[in-house]
């Protein structure tokens, strides 16, 4: 099983992060963090790397399900969506899968929830 679900996708690097904010927003899911990883690794270590952004998407009612039916599911929230530039210049578009990282929590109702998670997340992927 793979951790992500992933697209590359025929569209400028700023203009992907817009339309996958965008679809997220479509399937009910806010971006409450947005991490420049490029930026970040050249402030901090002076590196240099492509262009390389995180999103952290919430589904506010999906995250309220999995908190009360496991209190340290926020441990591994909010659910990552990363945009990269690859080699050539092509941009990807990539969201964590929830069902490979809650295999190793053993809830039967948090694996439901996680489920739902996944195909929103692969609707959204899918539309880009």
């Amino acid at each position: 099983m793979s951790y992500h679900i992933s697209k590359t996708v025929d569209l400028p690097f700023d203009d992907a992060i817009a339309r996958a904010t965008e679809t997220l927003q479509k399937h009910g899911f806010g971006v409450l963090t947005t991490i420049d990883v490029k930026a970040t690794l050249k402030k901090k270590l002076g590196e240099d790397i492509a262009p390389y952004t995180i999103l952290g998407a919430c589904n506010p009612g999906y995250a309220h399900k999995a908190l009360t039916a496991e209190p340290h599911i926020g441990t591994m929230l909010p659910c990552n969506v990363i945009v990269r530039e690859m080699d050539g210049g092509a941009v990807e578009v990539s969201a964590v899968d929830p069902m490979a990282s809650m295999q190793a929590i053993e809830n039967p109702q948090l694996g439901e929830i996680a489920q739902t998670v996944r195909g929103l997340l692969q609707r959204v992927i899918a539309e880009l």
